[in-house]
């Protein structure tokens, strides 16, 4: 059994095409600034759900995905349910839908490595380059992401990089350009992806009783995420926010 949070049905944010997104329960990380922190716990409010029945649901919208849209699965982190979604991603390439799976890339097994290698696309968050601001930012070091990304690499496994721009915590004009440096030769890097920080789950924090810490931070103006892009696309093609 899957835990299942909650699914978007035409979404257009997590992937190529229109998409059936699969937010799951459980993450490894700790982000200052997460939307969902109802999804964070490993049990939650989730729903345990039969692989079949999502199974069921992309197929019924299958017609709506096109050439590009598929099956997403989101969170939380879909890692740390690998083993139970192994059999449901064999099932969803039996029946031709592409899949994609939004990683912070910091668990590693034999299942995550299964699972990714079924996977159609990665969007892989890294969240921080610098590996000390990493950790004030996710609670959690950035080693093993940095690792799943050469992983991917090495594989020839597409995928797009993600980065969430939040003032004094991951705009730092250095730390992008030492992960442009890193980055800059891989060729499975199809879209670099700017997130512009948001303050949408703040009131999940509230109703669950939680401090939201970011609070005195302020959204992104137009002129940061233009710096940011323009210092991306020193390094990369394909440079968005998202």
């Amino acid at each position: 059994m899957i835990r299942v949070h909650s699914y978007e049905s035409l979404g257009t944010y997590d992937g190529p095409g229109i998409r059936l997104v699969v937010f799951l329960q459980g993450c490894n990380f700790r982000c200052l600034y997460c939307a969902n922190p109802d999804t964070i716990d490993g049990k939650g409010e989730s729903k345990e759900t039969a692989p079949e029945e999502i199974l069921r649901m992309a197929v019924s919208q299958k017609p709506f995905f096109g050439k590009k849209g598929g099956v997403t699965f989101s969170g939380g982190e879909p890692t740390f349910q690998a083993k139970a979604l192994i059999p449901l991603l064999k099932m969803l390439k039996e029946a031709g839908i592409h899949i994609c799976i939004d990683s912070n890339g910091g668990i590693w097994n034999k299942d995550v490595e299964e699972m990714l290698s079924l996977a159609d696309l990665v969007l892989l968050d890294v969240k921080e380059f610098n590996n000390e601001r990493h950790k004030a930012l996710t609670a959690r070091s950035n080693e093993q992401t940095l690792k799943t990304a050469a992983w991917l690499e090495e594989h020839h496994k597409p995928f797009w990089l993600r980065y969430v721009l939040v003032k004094d915590y991951s705009f730092f004009e250095e730390d992008i350009k030492a992960m442009g440096e890193h980055f800059k030769d891989y060729k499975q890097i199809e879209r670099v992806e700017i997130l512009p920080y948001h303050t949408l789950g703040v009131h999940k924090y509230e109703s669950m009783n939680m401090e939201y810490k970011l609070k005195d931070v302020q959204p992104n103006t137009p002129e940061q995420l233009e710096k940011a892009k323009l210092l991306f696309e020193k390094y990369f093609k394909n440079v968005f926010v998202n």
